[in-house]
């Protein structure tokens, strides 16, 4: 899916082989002769065009993380009976693309019977409800606009929230939480309390700033932009809704991308397909303050850990951060039973290197929610990853008893 192929005529027809064709490709080249009768070569005419050999392309993925991500993400779509899956890890000291992995995925060599949905990178084209993972975003801006703490005190009671004849619900009462902890839990009913203390429009640039509905700068064909509607004709039910990710769309690069925001102290960072120089540092455009950045992060480290909904997320002496989304599938004008199970977030939290985002589509067995299902391919990946690239684990490893296991907390969506 990322490389793609070329048709009959060399000429690239998906992937980096498309994007990049012109400068893979090169040209021929022309001399022109006046030849006898028999053929001979008798005389140069004008000027003679030398041949140019194409230029390589040295691409940021590594094999390795790519390979480890494609079989992880393999694994959990067997494991759940899932229809596919795809996992994006970034850089997010440079903003390079260490992986790009679907699943299924197919043989260049073999498409003659392959459709179009096979053979595009799902991860980039392909948009969906995020879910419980545009939170963090809705929260992010409660606190950079001085509306709440980490600590404010949110009523949840009962359960459930009525805007305009709508009832949003969380998967069980939690009661009075911290915004801290609105987080932790996934509460649908917190997050909208704290969004209608907004405006529409800085909800909007919020999300704006931070890639959503825009197209992508990278140089890969079929990149999209996602949907996100004009801020002035948001109702109120489809502000509450937005706020914790129904009713907008984005790719799963996309969610990557954002995620750095959380990573860089506030700094959301460019991405590229192609190896980028070592020695140019990578400027990133500030959407939020460091220190909101960092509240946000500790967040999702609770979100991660015990008493959050991803405890799975966890890795071995890495600690990490991120959030839980579990969407319904739109069926025809409403949704019907199917989901999609996410996962996005960072390490390690103390000083981050990677963001990893993790989609399975619709899971059939073994549970739906992004923490039972996403989570684990997360952790399996930042391990690895980190490992390769020589990060140094920020948590001790100690041995541990093991007892009865701390369930995770039910992900409302």
């Amino acid at each position: 899916h990322v490389v793609g192929f070329t048709d009959v005529d060399d000429r690239g027809q998906e992937g980096i082989e498309l994007g990049f064709d012109r400068q893979l490709v090169g040209h021929a080249g022309q001399r022109s002769v006046v030849r006898d009768r028999l053929g001979r070569v008798v005389e140069d005419v004008g000027d003679q065009l030398d041949p140019v050999n194409g230029a390589d392309v040295q691409l940021a993925i590594d094999s390795k993380v790519q390979f480890f991500a494609w079989q992880r993400v393999r694994d959990a779509v067997r494991e759940h009976n899932a229809r596919g899956g795809s996992v994006v890890v970034l850089d997010v000291t440079t903003g390079e693309l260490l992986a790009l992995a679907n699943y299924p995925s197919f043989d260049p060599g073999q498409r003659r019977n392959l459709s179009g949905e096979q053979l595009r990178n799902r991860a980039l084209t392909d948009t969906f409800e995020p879910g419980s993972t545009m939170k963090p975003f809705t929260i992010a801006l409660a606190l950079e606009t001085g509306r709440v703490t980490p600590a404010t005190a949110v009523q949840t009671a009962p359960g459930s929230i009525t805007i305009t004849g709508s009832t949003i619900r969380d998967s069980h009462p939690h009661g009075v939480l911290s915004v801290a902890e609105v987080i932790q839990k996934s509460s649908n009913v917190g997050t909208v309390k704290i969004a209608l203390q907004m405006d529409r429009r800085e909800m909007w640039e919020m999300f704006t700033s931070v890639g959503l509905g825009q197209k992508p700068r990278i140089d890969f064909p079929g990149a999209v932009s996602g949907r996100l509607r004009p801020w002035k004709s948001w109702r109120p039910i489809e502000q509450a809704t937005m706020s914790y990710g129904y009713g907008l769309s984005a790719s799963l690069m996309q969610l990557a991308r954002a995620y750095t925001a959380f990573a860089r102290d506030g700094e959301l960072i460019p991405l590229t397909i192609v190896k980028r120089d070592e020695a140019l540092p990578v400027a990133g455009q500030r959407v939020m303050s460091a220190e909101t950045a960092r509240a946000v992060r500790q967040m999702l480290q609770l979100a991660a850990g015990p008493g959050g909904t991803a405890p799975k997320a966890q890795a071995l002496g890495y600690s990490v951060g991120g959030k839980t989304g579990t969407a319904r599938k739109q069926e025809g004008r409403g949704y019907g039973n199917k989901y999609r199970a996410w996962f996005v977030g960072l390490a390690p939290v103390s000083r981050p290197r990677i963001v990893v985002a993790v989609m399975v589509d619709e899971p059939g067995k073994g549970g739906y929610f992004g923490g039972d299902v996403a989570a684990p391919v997360f952790s399996q990946v930042v391990q690895q990853t980190l490992r390769m690239l020589n990060v140094p684990p920020d948590i001790e490893v100690k041995p541990q008893i093991v007892g009865q296991p701390v369930p995770a907390e039910i992900e409302s969506f």
